[in-house]
């Protein structure tokens, strides 16, 4: 019976999150040794013949020295100018470090609304796999000099796990200042590590709150979350130290592993699922929800009890059972004013004469089978 790390060892396309902590100094600019040391472990994995795309934090954390900063910026402009300053510095290190070993490198810099758009989805994903094809390693980070708080991934913990969605990854490593998963506060006497992961229910009462480095905006909560994002796709997780990556990537018994609670699906549902922005809600009856989650049919007004938010035809919404419970999400075929007319109606409620009398057009179908996604 296969072990859950075999997953790690064989994995033939993996993407490597490495935290700021992990390659900056506390007070900020980029720690190279502990950066070669790092992509010294991935070059031997692309050298063995597989392929590893890096999502790299640091940039904000890089620019602090030349700025004369001691601190990581809170204020949205100064974080910008910050990851300008750092970026360029940050992906040179990189770009040396790789050509150690025969490796080239490229950027790719990401904001969440290229994830929401599903045309800039599509181009993200082409890129990445033309580099890959061309044997080129490429480095992602979010794009912090230009993106907005409105259009922030928060952390790259979750930009990982989207990117590992966008290349059909086999597998995801989060590494980080921690060496694993525990049952309490790390640092705590009695604390255990947790080795496998294979439901979230079995880490619900685990304290995970546990704030992020000095140079890093994540923490346990969004490795977690990162984790149970790749799972849902059918992608092995691995979350453990950058001092362990070598042992990591080899299969070896350390940090924490999670085994994958879903099936991959098609790209564009899993875009759908996880990437597209949520504009507003549809409750169902029982019998719609029945139709659409068991049977998976098309999503008729018939079935739709109340209409929520404020939404355009082609926006994403979720679908909701009468208790309020997320069970889909689709791409609607109405504008929400004009959909709230048509609620609880039949397709054939809409005749002729009505429509001459001047009453709401005909009901049509509101989201069709291929535009939505069982979660």
């Amino acid at each position: 019976m296969a072990e859950p790390r075999d997953a790690i060892r064989e994995a033939r396309r993996v993407v490597v999150k490495i935290g700021s902590s992990s390659i900056t100094a506390p007070q900020g600019g980029v720690d190279l040794y502990r950066l070669q040391a790092l992509t010294g472990v991935i070059a031997k994995r692309w050298l063995a013949g597989d392929q590893v795309v890096l999502v790299s934090s640091g940039a904000i954390a890089a620019g602090m020295t030349p700025l004369g900063l001691t601190k990581r910026p809170k204020d949205l402009a100064t974080q910008q100018a910050a990851a300008s300053a750092g970026q360029g510095g940050l992906v040179a290190a990189y770009t040396h470090a790789f050509q150690l070993h025969g490796l080239h490198t490229g950027q790719v810099l990401l904001t969440a609304d290229d994830m929401h758009r599903r045309s800039h989805y599509v181009n993200a994903s082409r890129t990445l796999e033309r580099l890959l094809e061309l044997e080129i390693v490429p480095i992602v980070n979010e794009n912090d000099t230009v993106a907005t708080d409105e259009i922030r991934f928060g952390d790259n913990d979750r930009l990982a796990a989207l990117v590992a969605h966008l290349i059909d990854a086999d597998a995801l490593v989060l590494l980080t200042d921690v060496d694993a998963l525990y049952d309490g506060h790390p640092r705590q006497a009695g604390t255990s590590r947790i080795p496998v992961v294979t439901s979230m229910d079995q880490i619900a009462a685990v304290d995970i709150s546990a704030t992020g480095s000095a140079v890093g905006t994540g923490g346990m909560v969004t490795k977690v979350a990162a984790a149970q994002l790749a799972t849902a796709e059918g992608i092995t997780v691995l979350l453990t130290s950058a001092e362990q990556a070598a042992q990591a990537l080899a299969g070896d018994d350390v940090g924490t592993i999670f085994t994958p609670t879903g099936r991959k699906r098609r790209a564009r549902s899993r875009w759908l699922a996880h990437a597209s922005n949520v504009n507003g809600r549809l409750v169902l009856d029982a019998g719609a929800v029945e139709a659409v989650v068991q049977r998976q049919t098309s999503l008729l007004p018939v079935g739709v009890t109340r209409v929520e938010g404020v939404f355009h035809t082609g926006d994403t919404v979720d679908l909701c059972d009468p208790d309020g419970h997320v069970v889909a999400r689709g791409l609607v075929g109405y504008d929400s004013t004009d959909l709230a007319r048509v609620v609880g109606r039949r397709l054939d409620a809409g005749t002729a004469s009505a429509r001459s009398r001047g009453s709401s057009p005909a009901p049509r179908t509101v989201i069709r089978r291929d535009d939505l996604v069982v979660l």
